[in-house]
């Protein structure tokens, strides 16, 4: 017998939560954003060659060289469409997104992660160029509404981002050479490791170089820059890699701050395990070992944040918790600089 209306309130809450739920709303926040399913939805499967396209209306396939002027001229008759969907691809989408910029048609460039979810929720197995155009035009029409669109990043920060990210490939490529060059092994391969070594040094300084330059040719960078390294444990590195790597600093929230540097702790419990809270492997890559770094200085030199770090640690804290406790302070900080007029160190 199924339980009437007022049976499954009694059971699941007034507001849809468990009824024993001892804060209701906390766990997951109702969505605000309307529940409308999209039609006019394109998938666009991209490749370093070519890009498949699927269109839900007409239910054509087509298959379309990776060019600029080839994307634009095949993406003219969707103009007036809802939204294109396609995954990030190493940067080979990136002509897909300013076509459809251009064309003012709304588009998304959708987590792969999430997307392959999504396709092995509805038990999807064939994969082909086709069947995946397919199945991202099905993802945006279920979940467009709640999709994040694409904008053309400004050009001063996306060369800064590649510039950080670049430098740290490089310091991690100096890391392994001096490892190699370190340990026991034949005397005639040393030379070529220490010329390998002077050579991603000598790199390392020439972005450097660049990043100075780049900071002087842009007010804003510089102005933000300027603002972070006011902040007793951010260097220069620590600020460039801020700016580069989460460019919408000053326009989060704490939480939301945290999520995207990897510094959230998220619950694992499941019935009567309260399993500890970990901070796990999210956050965006190359972000979170910069501020570990930046936390170490901070924990000694801001007078605030060593206060914190020393009562976390006589409360018999692990190491670890310290420090990812005072790194997220340190970026609700930075957080709270960009985002002020006149920023307020504490």
């Amino acid at each position: 017998m199924e339980p009437t209306s007022s049976c499954l309130l009694t059971w699941m809450g007034r507001r849809g939560e468990p009824a024993d739920n001892p804060k209701p709303g906390k766990i997951m926040k109702p969505s605000a954003l309307p529940i409308k399913a999209m039609i006019r939805v394109l998938g666009l499967d991209v490749a370093k060659a070519t890009v498949v396209l699927f269109d839900p209306v007409s239910g054509r396939t087509l298959a379309i060289a990776n060019e600029p002027q080839a994307l634009l001229e095949a993406l003219k008759p969707f103009a007036d469409y809802e939204l294109m969907v396609c995954e990030a691809t190493g940067g080979y989408e990136r002509a897909c997104l300013q076509a459809a910029a251009v064309l003012g048609l709304p588009a998304c460039r959708a987590d792969a992660a999430k997307v392959k979810s999504y396709i092995r929720s509805h038990g999807g197995a064939a994969k082909t160029d086709a069947i995946d155009a397919r199945w991202l035009s099905r993802y945006g029409q279920e979940r467009g509404p709640s999709l994040p669109l694409w904008a053309p990043p400004e050009e001063h920060r996306e060369l800064l981002a590649a510039l950080v990210r670049h430098r740290q490939h490089l310091l991690a490529a100096r890391i392994e050479a001096k490892n190699r060059l370190s340990a026991p092994g034949p005397e005639a391969l040393r030379p070529f490791l220490q010329a390998q070594l002077d050579f991603l040094q000598s790199q390392v300084a020439e972005i450097d170089i660049a990043v100075k330059r780049l900071l002087a040719d842009s007010p804003d960078l510089a102005d933000a820059e300027s603002r972070l390294r006011q902040i007793p444990g951010i260097g220069p590195v620590a600020a460039r890699t801020l700016l580069a790597l989460l460019p919408e600093l000053g326009r989060l929230n704490r939480k939301q701050a945290a999520s995207l540097a990897g510094l959230a702790p998220h619950p694992r419990d499941s019935g009567q395990t309260s399993a500890r809270r970990h901070i796990g492997r999210s956050g965006r890559h190359g972000l979170r070992p910069v501020l570990f770094m930046a936390a170490l200085a901070a924990a000694r030199a801001h007078p605030q944040l060593s206060t914190f770090a020393q009562r976390l640690v006589s409360a018999g804290k692990p190491k670890r918790l310290v420090l990812t406790a005072v790194a997220r302070k340190l970026l609700v900080i930075a957080n709270a600089i960009c985002k002020a007029p006149t920023p307020q160190l504490t």
